[in-house]
Parts: structure tokens; C-alpha cells; sequence
């Protein structure tokens, strides 16, 4: 016979241990938008990256885990919804709501402001990070630059 204590499972989950304060947009917006990824993810399922294994091909420093916790979190909050479809192995595709096409324009312009300034970013952000070879992590080569989505 196997103990009880063999077949017990614990799920942990993170539970807030404050309250969101929600006084303004910016309070809201920054509660959603929230996480190292989430923009990014935004922006790759928006110029067609749906499934999960291609959003992680498109940021490859996030865990496969980070990467589900946040897109849950952005279909908990309505910018993405999630299709499964009925096959094996199972198929995922996620998919920009309305609601999550309005942050569209403004994900937009906060890249562009970043294609404008990245020479001072870079600068800044190195001589923060007490890096001083000027060499940055290419990880993101392959992206497609706002710049260039936008002119497709």
C-alpha cells in the first residue's frame, strides 16, 4: 500500500500580497502591461507569430514557463485570446482581441521612439549595467525592427 502522503500534489501559485493601487491610466496600464515580455509578445503575435513555440523562437531568453504565465495574464486581462485546436499533438494559437489591437499604435511609437534614441539607449544602459566593452547581447538579431513592420 502507498502512504497518503506519496499521492498528495501541491500546485503553488503566486497570490499578490497587495492590492493594486488603480487611481489613474497609468496605474491601470502599467498593472496590464506588466512584465519583461509582455510588450514584445504584443507585438510578435500582432505581425503573425500565433503559436507559443514561435513567440519563444522570437525571444529566446524568455522560459518556456515566463512565456505561458504571461500570456495567461494577457488572456486574463482581454488582449489576447487562445485557441486550442482539437489535434494531436495539441495545437495553440493565440490572437489579438480588439481590445489588445488598440495598444497596437502605442506599442508602435514607444519602438519607434526606441529606433530614434538607440544609440543613447545603448549608451545609457551599458554604463548602468557596469558594462564597458560597448558590446551589447545580439539576442534580438533577428527582429523585425518597427520601423520595417511598419512599412510593409
Amino acid at each position: 500500500m502507498i502512504p497518503y502522503w506519496v499521492c498528495r500534489i501541491f500546485v503553488f501559485m503566486y497570490i499578490k500580497k497587495t492590492t493594486p493601487t488603480l487611481n489613474c491610466g497609468l496605474d491601470l496600464v502599467g498593472e496590464v502591461l506588466y512584465g519583461k515580455w509582455k510588450i514584445r509578445i504584443l507585438w510578435f503575435i500582432h505581425i503573425g507569430n500565433l503559436r507559443p513555440s514561435e513567440l519563444q523562437r522570437k525571444i529566446p531568453n524568455v522560459t518556456r514557463r515566463v512565456l505561458n504565465v504571461q500570456l495567461k495574464e494577457l488572456e486574463d486581462h482581454e488582449l489576447v485570446t487562445k485557441t486550442i485546436f482539437p489535434v494531436l499533438p495539441p495545437k495553440v494559437e493565440y490572437r489579438l482581441t480588439d481590445f489588445g489591437e488598440s495598444l497596437i499604435p502605442l506599442i508602435q511609437s514607444i519602438g519607434l521612439w526606441g529606433d530614434e534614441h538607440q544609440e543613447r539607449l545603448r549608451r545609457v544602459i551599458l554604463k548602468h549595467d557596469g558594462q564597458s566593452s560597448g558590446e551589447l547581447d545580439n539576442t534580438y538579431v533577428e527582429d523585425t525592427p518597427v520601423r520595417e513592420a511598419l512599412s510593409r
